[in-house]
C-alpha cells in the first residue's frame, strides 16, 4: 500500500513550491486535488503539451499524479465548493499571498473553527506576519537574493547571477512536506490540525546556516572568495587537459601531500612554507599554481586515477546530459518514468527519497486543465446538476 494512501491534500498553489510539496505527496501515494483558476498554473505555458510535443516536462515534475480541478474562489460559489473540498480534506496546501487569503476568509483563523482537522500549511516567500509579507516573492528574490545565499554564493570578482529555477524552490517544497508530517504524526494523538508555514526566505537562511551561523555569533563571516584569495590550495576547482573540471575537497590532512606525492613533487613538501596551515596568501598561491600545472597535463581520466589512488573526495562537473548518461544515477534512482497524459511516457527526475521494495512512481499523468472537476465535486456531496450549473455560471470549468 502506498505510504500516504490514508492522506487526502487539497493544493490550491501555482508555480513549483507549493505545487512541489504536493507533487511529492502524490508520488508517495496522497490524493492529491490540484485547485486552479481557469487561466491555470502558470508553469502550463512553459512548454507545449500537444499530441505533437506531449507532456509539459516542467508542470508534470510538479503535479504528476494530481486530479486537477478549476474553480473560481472569488465567487461565492467557488469559495463554497473549495471548502467543500477542505471538509474531505486532511491537508491543505496554499501559496496564495496571505493578504489575498484574509480578504477571501480562506486563511487558517478564518477556517480554523470550521475545520479543526485540517492541516493547513501556508508556504510563503516573507512569512505570515510583517510588512513583507504580502511582498510579491519568487525563490529567485526571496530564497537566493534576500536571504544573502547569492551573495555567499558568488565571489565579489564576478557579476552575480540568478540561480536556476524551481532550486530555492525545492528546498522549500520538501521543507513544507517536513511540516506537514509532523503535523500528521501530531494529529494522531490530538485529533486536531494545526497550520504550518514556510518562508522562502527563512528556508533559504537555514540552507546557507553555516555561514549565518558564523555571522550571527562573530558578527563576520567569509564567504565565497576570488579564487587567487583563497587559503586552501588543494579545494576547489581544477581544469584537466581534455578541458573538463573536476572539484575537490579535502577531507583529511593526508590528501595534500597525497597528491604533491602523486605529482612527483614531495620537494615542496620538505619547504614549511607550504605546508598547512598556511600563513602567507603567496605561499598557497605558489602551491596552487604546482597543483593546476599538474592537473592541466592529465586527461579527466587519469586525473581521477591519481585522486582515487590517493584517497581524495573528489568529483567531475558534469552536465545535465552526463548526470543523464551516468549509471550510478539510475542506480540511486534519480529518473522516474512518467507518464505523459497521451499514452505514452518520459523520463522525468524522481523525489528525493526512495524506500526499498516500495513503488512509489507517479500514479498517472499531470491533469489536464480541469480534467476532474465534475468527479471530484461530485465526490464533496454536489449533484450533478448543480455541477452542471456552477460550470454554466462559470464558477468551475
Amino acid at each position: 500500500m502506498p505510504l500516504l494512501s490514508d492522506l487526502k491534500v487539497v493544493e490550491w498553489s501555482t508555480w513549483v513550491a507549493g505545487p512541489g510539496c504536493a507533487g511529492v505527496m502524490a508520488d508517495w501515494g496522497a490524493n492529491v486535488i490540484k485547485v486552479e483558476s481557469a487561466a491555470g498554473d502558470a508553469t502550463r505555458a512553459f512548454f507545449p503539451d500537444t499530441a505533437e510535443s506531449p507532456g509539459n516536462p516542467v508542470f508534470t515534475m510538479e503535479n504528476r499524479g494530481k486530479r486537477g480541478v478549476v474553480l473560481d474562489t472569488a465567487k461565492p460559489e467557488g469559495r463554497a465548493a473549495l471548502v467543500a473540498l477542505l471538509k474531505q480534506a486532511d491537508v491543505f496546501i496554499t501559496n496564495v499571498r496571505p493578504g489575498s487569503l484574509a480578504r477571501a476568509k480562506l486563511d487558517f483563523d478564518s477556517l480554523k473553527d470550521e475545520l479543526p482537522h485540517l492541516i493547513y500549511a501556508n508556504v510563503t516567500g516573507y512569512g505570515l506576519t510583517g510588512e513583507m509579507a504580502d511582498t510579491a516573492a519568487f525563490d529567485i528574490t526571496a530564497f537566493w537574493t534576500r536571504s544573502g545565499v547569492a551573495h555567499a554564493f558568488i565571489p565579489p570578482d564576478q557579476e552575480p547571477f540568478p540561480s536556476r529555477p524551481g532550486f530555492g524552490d525545492h528546498f522549500t517544497a520538501l521543507a513544507t512536506l517536513c511540516g506537514i508530517l509532523a503535523a500528521v504524526h501530531e494529529r494522531t494523538s490530538t485529533g486536531r490540525g494545526r497550520q504550518v508555514e514556510t518562508a522562502l526566505m527563512r528556508v533559504g537562511a537555514y540552507a546557507v546556516g553555516w555561514d549565518l551561523s558564523l555571522q550571527l555569533r562573530y558578527g563576520d563571516v567569509t564567504t565565497a572568495q576570488p579564487k587567487k584569495d583563497r587559503m586552501v590550495a588543494l579545494s576547489g576547482f581544477f581544469h584537466t587537459a581534455d578541458d573538463r573540471w573536476l572539484c575537490i575537497v579535502v577531507k583529511s590532512p593526508n590528501d595534500y601531500p597525497n597528491v604533491m606525492r602523486a605529482f612527483g613533487r614531495g620537494d615542496i613538501l620538505a619547504d614549511p612554507r607550504f605546508i598547512p596551515p598556511y600563513t602567507d596568501i603567496e605561499d598557497v598561491r605558489h602551491v596552487r599554481a604546482i597543483l593546476e600545472a599538474g592537473f592541466e597535463a592529465l586527461t579527466l581520466e587519469e586525473a581521477g586515477d591519481l585522486l582515487d589512488t590517493a584517497d581524495v573526495a573528489w568529483a567531475p562537473m558534469d552536465t545535465l546530459q552526463d548526470l543523464e548518461m551516468n549509471p550510478q544515477a539510475h542506480e540511486a534512482g534519480c529518473f522516474v518514468d512518467t507518464p505523459d497524459g497521451w499514452g505514452g511516457s518520459f523520463f522525468g527526475p524522481a523525489s528525493p527519497v526512495r524506500f526499498p521494495g516500495l513503488d512509489t512512481s507517479p500514479r498517472g499523468p499531470a491533469p489536464k486543465l480541469g480534467q476532474h472537476t465534475r468527479e471530484v465535486l461530485a465526490e464533496a456531496g454536489y449533484a450533478a446538476d448543480e455541477v452542471e450549473a456552477l460550470i454554466a455560471a462559470g464558477v468551475a470549468l
